[in-house]
């Protein structure tokens, strides 16, 4: 239940260790780099920059992740690992919208309309058609539904 740091490192600003985590020696934790409990990080391990290391894993000898990964899993050691940098949405902020006191009406609309768009295996025109002709009308529906339309590049679903 210790944590250790050990000799030669280099941890930029805003690093994290947390607890019962070990740190060999000649590593290098980029900035902001989040390193969760429990977590063993081999000697000369490269932690890129707003990374993130998930409670238990363990980063082996010589490995260097890539920035804004989010690891969940063992690194191997002597390994090039980055992690897929693709953006989801995984449906409604529904935490929010209660605390905000949006009605129990409005955060099942909303969850509805983001299941059809993002669940449905539709394409966007497809669940805007559904989210039309099966979802009641709404303010927070129809302000969700106006975003859509007037997206110009696009947007993550």
């Amino acid at each position: 239940m210790i944590t250790s740091i050990g000799d030669d490192n280099l941890l930029m600003v805003q690093v994290h260790v947390a607890h019962d985590a070990h740190v060999g020696s000649h590593a290098v934790l980029s900035h902001a780099a989040v390193i969760g409990g429990h977590v063993t990080i081999g000697d000369w391990a490269v932690i890129g920059a707003s990374s993130g290391i998930h409670q238990f894993c363990r980063v082996g000898k010589h490995a260097i992740i890539g920035g804004y990964s989010v690891i969940t899993r063992d690194v191997l050691p002597f390994s090039n690992t980055v992690t897929d940098r693709e953006a989801k949405v995984f449906g409604e902020n529904a935490t929010g919208l209660k605390r905000r006191d949006f009605s129990p009406e409005s955060i099942d609309a909303l969850h509805k309309a983001f299941r059809l768009l993002t669940r449905a295996g539709l394409n966007t025109t497809q669940a805007v058609e559904r989210i039309i002709s099966e979802i009641p009308p709404s303010h927070e529906v129809n302000e969700l539904l106006d975003f859509i339309r007037t997206s110009e590049r696009g947007f993550i679903k």
